[in-house]
């Protein structure tokens, strides 16, 4: 096996093959974050979950139609608080959101929602609300997913934590719904966020 020179003072040879692999792991690192959207916004996802676990204690003993209006206010209000946290940490990140990455993100996150809300719209005249909560925590985790593949590692596991508690939300009563809507988009928002925000930056 081949070895470097060792560096003068030091009597330590260090493998070539070594250094070659972590000077490939560096530039594969950097490849990653050159191409990943990273302004995905941590503290603003801890914002969205106060407002979740806000919106699911007004809804706590209401009806099922009660309830979805309610949490149909809620999306509304996430999504522009999303938006603007996006925006405010991409501009302090100096991240263009008319970048290729940012782009791929979006593109892939957006389907699953389109579902959703056509899926939501089909149901609710029909009175079938029981099923909405596993239906909503279930594809916003498969849009968290497939917009994640673009982005930080960290997000497509929350995706993943989503879809599996709509699942669990979809076979269980629908009485656990509010409580199920909480626990994802109230605690896993707030959880993931701040680990979002101390590792990522904001």
């Amino acid at each position: 096996m081949a070895y470097a020179k060792p560096a003068r003072g030091f009597g330590e040879t260090v493998p070539i093959d070594r250094r070659a692999a972590d000077n490939l792991r560096f530039i594969r690192d950097t490849m990653e974050r050159a191409s990943a959207f990273t302004a995905v916004p941590g503290w603003g996802g801890v914002a969205v979950g106060l407002t979740a676990l806000i919106t699911g204690g007004l809804a706590f003993g209401k009806s099922e139609s009660r309830q979805f209006f309610t949490w149909l206010v809620e999306a509304g209000v996430a999504l522009l608080l999303a938006g603007w946290a996006v925006k405010r940490k991409s501009k302090r990140l100096s991240l263009s959101l008319r970048s290729r990455p940012a782009r791929r993100a979006l593109l892939s996150f957006m389907p699953p929602l389109i579902a959703g809300a056509v899926l939501t719209l089909v149901l609710f005249p029909s009175g079938v609300l029981g099923v909405l909560p596993g239906l909503w925590l279930l594809l916003y985790g498969a849009a968290v997913v497939t917009g994640g593949a673009f982005s930080v590692r960290i997000v497509p596991v929350m995706g993943m934590c989503f879809m599996l508690l709509g699942a669990l939300a979809l076979g269980a009563s629908a009485v656990w719904g509010n409580a199920f809507l909480m626990a994802g988009f109230g605690g896993l928002h707030i959880v993931f966020g701040t680990v979002i925000a101390r590792r990522y930056g904001g």
